[in-house]
């Protein structure tokens, strides 16, 4: 062996000990990030679940909240009503609109009506939800709505609406061109193609996007303190009176001095937590036997 070819060798023996060591080093590093922030995520999961667990009972569950914050007992029934009933009518106009919005910014590029969506979503992603609660506020608060269950859920829906037209435009861009071309090629139409091909292959991270929007909804105070105000009692009507909410109800009890609005307070946001997660298996269960047939 020539002296050239051995130093090749001991050179490439150098540079592949040294990309190992920078991969160990790489994966180091994402595997610091990745503890970095579940730690978070776990201390907040685990002081919710150890607080609420033992103020969770049949009556809370079942039961609407006293009118005085010092009185044990009681629960968040009218909360958990109200924010079923208000994220349900945010749901219904926010998702298909906003995939919608997704769908035709991704396949009509050539429109000029694209990048002016793509740009209005982009702000509106941006704005604070405290602006969103006053412009429902001065627009439909103080016209004929008043405080009331639709005027929340119309705030949510602005909430919601940039978040599923962001994340389903990026789910929807993954769907690989080949697809597309092999229904073009059988003779498909654009809206068959779209309907039929696209959307059922990206419909797995269209259910995650429309759950975090769902999940960001639930969970929202300061627009609903302009639109809902809050109930002690059930209100099934849609207009005329003000509605309660599991965030409203939390914020409300979790300021004040009393230990037992304290408790309710956690189960509440015990509560809260596990609709979200409820919400989240029935989407998946939803779109994963749509997606078989």
């Amino acid at each position: 062996m020539s002296v050239s070819m051995a130093r090749s060798l001991r050179d490439t023996g150098r540079n592949a000990s040294r990309r190992k060591r920078k991969d160990r080093l790489v994966n180091g590093v994402l595997i610091a990030a990745v503890v970095l922030a579940v730690i978070p995520l776990a201390m907040i999961l685990f002081e919710v679940i150890r607080r609420g667990a033992g103020a969770m009972s049949g009556e809370f569950l079942s039961s609407v909240q006293p009118f005085s914050q010092r009185r044990p007992g009681g629960g968040y029934l009218q909360g958990l009503v109200g924010t079923v009933y208000m994220v349900a009518i945010a749901s219904i106009l926010a998702i298909p609109f906003g995939i919608g919005a997704a769908t035709y910014v991704v396949e009509y590029k050539q429109s000029k009506l694209s990048p002016l969506i793509r740009f209005f979503t982009d702000v509106m992603t941006g704005v604070p939800s405290i602006f969103v609660g006053l412009f429902i506020y001065a627009i439909l608060v103080q016209g004929k709505l008043g405080f009331s269950t639709l005027a929340g859920g119309l705030a949510l829906t602005l909430l919601m609406l940039p978040i599923v037209a962001r994340s389903a435009e990026e789910i929807i861009r993954l769907v690989p061109d080949d697809l597309r071309n092999a229904a073009y090629g059988l003779g498909a139409r654009r809206w068959q193609v779209v309907m039929k091909v696209v959307l059922p292959a990206a419909s797995n991270g269209l259910v995650t996007g429309s759950m975090l929007a769902v999940a960001r909804a639930a969970g929202e105070t300061a627009p609903l303190l302009l639109t809902a105000l809050g109930a002690f009692t059930i209100v099934p009507e849609l207009i005329g009176k003000p509605q309660s909410a599991l965030p409203l109800l939390i914020y409300s009890e979790a300021r004040g001095p009393y230990e037992a609005a304290h408790a309710r307070a956690w189960a509440g946001s015990l509560e809260l937590m596990l609709l979200i997660l409820i919400l989240t298996i029935i989407a998946r269960t939803i779109s994963r036997r749509a997606k078989a047939k």
